[in-house]
């Protein structure tokens, strides 16, 4: 649901080619993008929704981008409580607001998780602590694992920004309107291997 259209701008300003498929058994990668509220999501995928997650665990790299990063979790209280692809353990709920507008929109920092002074995730390769990404949402991972963690930003509060764990990445930010950096993003996940 949402920003394919500038998703594949992006991926093909890096120089790859990009597919909207149904099919998914020929795909090396697997981009989940969107923008919405979770449960409408997870209706609209329907069926897909075990193949992505059959996919995921075949090893081949897939990357969630906002509410892509959200559905990516076991599951989302936004309108409800609704059941994600479980890719990733633990929920998806409102961010606060105390303080703050909600939905949070515009650029903020990338920082290391867990008090580390730079990134580990081979996602965030050559982006520097403190870089600045763009968000649009109203909704926030709480990621069971710590080790899924791979980036923390904060808005009135510090949320994950970004996860992964082996194959599975996720950018609650969207790197194809983030510049320099969310290229460099981009371009670290098609070249993964």
């Amino acid at each position: 649901m949402g920003n394919l259209a500038s998703v594949e701008k992006a991926l093909r300003h890096l120089g790859h080619e990009c597919r909207r498929e149904q099919d998914l058994a020929d795909a090396s990668r697997l981009i989940l993008p969107g923008v919405g509220a979770f449960g409408a999501a997870m209706a609209a995928l329907g069926s897909r929704a075990e193949s992505i997650a059959a996919f995921a665990r075949s090893g081949r790299p897939v990357l969630g981008i906002c509410l892509g990063q959200q559905l990516l979790f076991e599951e989302g209280e936004e309108h409800g409580r609704f059941g994600g692809l479980g890719l990733l353990a633990g929920r998806v709920v409102r961010l606060p607001g105390e303080g703050v507008k909600i939905p949070h929109i515009g650029w903020n920092e990338l920082h290391p998780p867990h008090g580390a002074t730079q990134f580990s995730s081979p996602m965030l390769q050559g982006i520097e602590p403190g870089e600045q990404v763009y968000f649009v949402h109203s909704y926030h991972c709480v990621a069971a694992e710590r080790s899924d963690v791979a980036a923390m930003s904060r808005h009135g509060m510090e949320f994950v920004a970004a996860v992964q764990r082996d194959n599975v990445w996720g950018c609650q930010f969207h790197p194809e309107k983030s510049g320099a950096a969310g290229l460099r993003i981009l371009e670290n996940f098609l070249r993964w291997n």
